[in-house]
């Protein structure tokens, strides 16, 4: 099995699809764009906030690898709710996870991506999300 077939799991491929799900809107004000270096890669979010502080809605414009969408569609199903600083630890962990080999960071769903750590080139793909929504909210 070459090393395409290992990082394209029919599961990953199945949770890039569902990014359309999250469908782009004008209307939401809080929005940015996150890229990847190391192949291209982009991801462009819109955020809407509640009174607290925390996501309430999302809106996703893909031009990302299946990685990249298949991570993106786990942080949109978990985002709303989330404060920004639960989503800058969160993409802490996930970066030390797949660079250290550190624990598994608890965002729901993440095992997911467990094929893509052997591929670094990969790793900045599966942060996009997390950067594009940190970006949109300030931090």
């Amino acid at each position: 099995m070459n090393g395409a077939a290992r990082l394209y799991t029919p599961e990953i491929l199945s949770a890039a699809m569902e990014l359309t799900a999250y469908p782009w809107d004008e209307g939401l004000r809080l929005q940015a764009t996150a890229r990847s270096r190391s192949c291209g890669s982009a991801i462009e979010i819109g955020l809407a906030i509640d009174t607290a502080g925390n996501v309430s809605a999302i809106g996703i414009k893909s031009h990302a690898c299946a990685i990249g969408q298949a991570a993106a569609a786990l942080f949109a199903k978990s985002a709303v709710g989330q404060s920004p600083a639960a989503l800058r630890e969160a993409r802490q962990s996930l970066a030390r996870w797949l660079q250290e080999g550190g624990a598994q960071p608890a965002w729901p769903g993440i095992s997911l991506l467990e094929p893509a750590r052997s591929f670094p080139a990969r790793h900045p793909a599966i942060l996009l999300a997390w950067d594009a929504a940190l970006s949109a909210l300030g931090q």
